[in-house]
């Protein structure tokens, strides 16, 4: 009869550490998530003074690096057709 009404109670967790438990994982995500807010706070504005500190802006660069490209290309297709010509 013992082994019947063991049996018979089921699972029963205790409840009492299963609370503390979800606390902690609670407190636990809530400090990771403010960690990592701090953390992507930190490298954005370490990321905005860096390029403020650079001497030609990012967009500058771009435009001239695509001018560059343009002009090489340009030249090349000349070199090309120059060289289709003579043949």
């Amino acid at each position: 009869m013992m082994n019947t009404q063991k049996i018979s109670m089921g699972f029963q967790p205790n409840r009492q550490l299963i609370r503390v438990g979800t606390l902690l994982a609670t407190v636990g995500a809530a400090t990771a998530a403010v960690g990592t807010m701090l953390v992507c706070s930190a490298l954005a504005a370490a990321g905005r003074d860096w390029l403020r500190q650079l001497e030609t802006a990012p967009a500058e660069r771009a435009s001239r690096a695509l001018t560059q490209a343009k002009a090489a290309s340009q030249a090349g297709l000349e070199a090309w057709r120059n060289a289709a010509a003579s043949n």
